[in-house]
């Protein structure tokens, strides 16, 4: 089994935080320790003097070991924007580098690393570098949030074909389900299937509570 996957979504607010975290529950259920990485955030407030990404601090919750946050969320911009927008107003560089040294750093700390990606699978982080590069980068098999709602299955597929172009692996897909009202799920949930070509991971039904660790509908990739 990869002791990491690269999560990414087909847009941004599709649950693909609270998916990780439930992924990272899951993992531990199974008895493996795992991690969660947030490798670029943007939005954070100041607690205690530290500037904390919500995003990151839920992963960090969700973990089975606290690594510390410069190392689960390397790059913490203080702004809720894009992140190219937010680095280039607060005057910090995103250097791949620096990101990549924090998951070397992470990855022996657990059995499983899920490093989670910002917004959908292209978000620039800087000139001529995005979270895809991110991705290929870090050398991970993907595993893609689909955000269950109106226009879907056009965002899974268009996503599903970027994670090729860059000659990486689709390794699973996890239908979370943020439109308790969607018409017609079933019928969606079977055309991804179809279309997908690789396991589906689970469908996590609408939740109010947003409590990850109730997620019992998921498992990880095949051989995990």
């Amino acid at each position: 089994m990869p002791s990491a996957y690269f999560i990414a979504g087909t847009d941004t607010e599709i649950g693909k935080t609270f998916t990780t975290c439930a992924l990272l529950h899951t993992a531990r259920r199974a008895g493996l320790s795992a991690i969660g990485m947030k490798p670029v955030a943007a939005g954070a407030e100041c607690v205690d003097g530290v500037w904390i990404n919500e995003d990151a601090a839920r992963l960090r919750a969700a973990g089975s070991v606290d690594p510390g946050l410069a190392n689960l969320n390397p790059i913490c911009l203080r702004t809720a924007v894009a992140p190219h927008i937010a680095a280039a107003a607060e005057g910090v560089t995103i250097d791949p580098a620096r990101i990549l040294a924090a998951f070397t750093r992470l990855q022996p700390q657990a059995d499983l690393v899920l490093v989670e990606g910002v917004g959908g699978f292209r978000v620039p982080l800087t000139d001529g570098f995005d979270t895809a590069d991110l991705a290929v980068a870090l050398g991970l098999p993907v595993i893609l949030v689909v955000g269950m709602r109106l226009g879907c299955i056009n965002h899974a597929l268009l996503t599903a074909e970027a994670i090729a172009a860059r000659g990486l692996t689709l390794a699973g897909w996890v239908a979370n389900q943020i439109d308790p009202d969607m018409a017609c799920v079933a019928d969606n949930l079977d055309a991804l299937q179809r279309h997908l070509d690789v396991a589906c991971l689970g469908h996590v039904p609408f939740m109010p509570d947003k409590d990850p660790a109730a997620v019992s509908a998921l498992r990880l990739p095949p051989g995990g």
